[in-house]
């Protein structure tokens, strides 16, 4: 940490490249590669967490976008449909250089003003109605297809025992760089607020709470990857230790582990998953040395739990799990390079996922 004379704020002399976070695999070798040549590299279709019932007052807009940010189609839907941006739902965020599709709630009286919705990048697919609004996180998953290219000419051999591995246990289920803004501004700023150096009301009011939203994750998620960075370094990612929170992959429920022996055979098994911490007043804490490290990580943003309470609606905290396994991952030569599909739960990266196998 640094402090910025000028100002007598805190300034952040931290590193979040992804690329220097540990690889699971690191003992196999990557394949390189190119990611995102074009948008059409990188496909994307979310997969609901719930049917449609075709009524209510609310259409659920399932739209496919090219190479458009996520604020770029919220403004974009509110304007051309002369709603608040507040109205437009969503449940997550989608990659900008990519082709995705997903579902957009808007109210049900837009329904004549669809047609201007219709862009070079932004097509509606379907309209359908549905009694609620679209709420973040209200998400099965996400499908992908992604081709990698140049990669070299064994790229099929070298990607073989690192799927394989990945299937068996997991990959590190890191926050994306993008997290964390350009030169790590949002992460900055998550980090003042926290620290009090800045309040609520010295942000642009029409933008104040996506940006509070944003820039307080922005600081919880690089926490976790710095935990999870670190449980890769000691070799424990897949190991349980005693007084971990552990999550029933079933039905997401926590409990901390009091029988490690049994519990791992259950993590073998793909029961369980260990978590790492989305720091906050409501986060279930774990015991013994897992609850040391994480404190240790908390120290080393000048932090302390306290500092979540402030924001107890946007920083309630929560666990996320340390690895997540892809679900039907598919590798295929093509002549343009390597072609994967798979499909991950919702939050989980997918650049992270190919990281494994890139390794640059």
């Amino acid at each position: 940490m640094e402090i910025d004379a000028s100002t007598g704020q805190t300034r952040i002399a931290i590193v979040t490249a992804e690329r220097l976070y540990p690889c699971l695999t690191a003992h196999l070798a990557g394949i390189g590669g190119r990611l995102k040549s074009v948008p059409e590299d990188f496909v994307v279709e979310e997969i609901p967490a719930f049917a449609l019932t075709g009524q209510g007052s609310h259409l659920y807009l399932l739209v496919e976008k090219r190479d458009l940010s996520h604020e770029q189609m919220l403004r974009h839907i509110a304007k051309s449909l002369r709603i608040p941006r507040g109205d437009v739902g969503t449940a997550g965020m989608k990659d900008r250089r990519a082709v995705t599709r997903q579902f957009v709630s808007v109210p049900a009286a837009c329904e004549p003003l669809l047609p201007s919705l219709e862009t070079d990048g932004l097509r509606v697919l379907s309209a359908t109605r549905h009694p609620t609004k679209l709420k973040t996180g209200k998400l099965k998953g996400n499908r992908f297809s992604i081709l990698l290219r140049d990669a070299p000419e064994n790229a099929a051999e070298l990607a073989k025992p690192i799927g394989e591995r990945l299937l068996a246990v997991g990959f590190p289920n890191y926050f994306g760089s993008q997290r964390f803004g350009i030169d790590d501004e949002t992460l900055s700023l998550g980090l003042r607020l926290l620290r009090g150096e800045t309040q609520p009301r010295d942000l642009p009011g029409a933008r104040r709470k996506f940006l509070l939203r944003l820039s307080l994750s922005s600081v919880q998620s690089w926490l976790f990857n710095r935990c999870l960075a670190e449980r890769i370094e000691a070799g424990d990612a897949a190991r349980i230790i005693p007084g971990d929170v552990l999550q029933v992959c079933a039905s997401g429920g926590l409990f901390v582990s009091e029988e490690p022996g049994i519990d791992q055979q259950r993590l073998d098994a793909g029961e369980v998953a260990v978590t790492g911490p989305m720091f906050g007043p409501k986060m279930k804490l774990p015991l013994g040395e897992p609850f040391q490290r994480e404190q240790a990580v908390l120290q080393q943003l000048q932090l302390s739990l306290d500092a979540f309470a402030r924001f107890p609606k946007l920083t309630s905290g929560t666990r996320r799990p340390y690895l997540v396994r892809p679900e039907s991952l598919m590798i295929t030569e093509e002549a343009d390079g390597l072609h994967f599909e798979f499909a991950l739960p919702a939050g989980a990266y997918a650049t992270e996922l190919l990281r494994e196998f890139v390794k640059a």
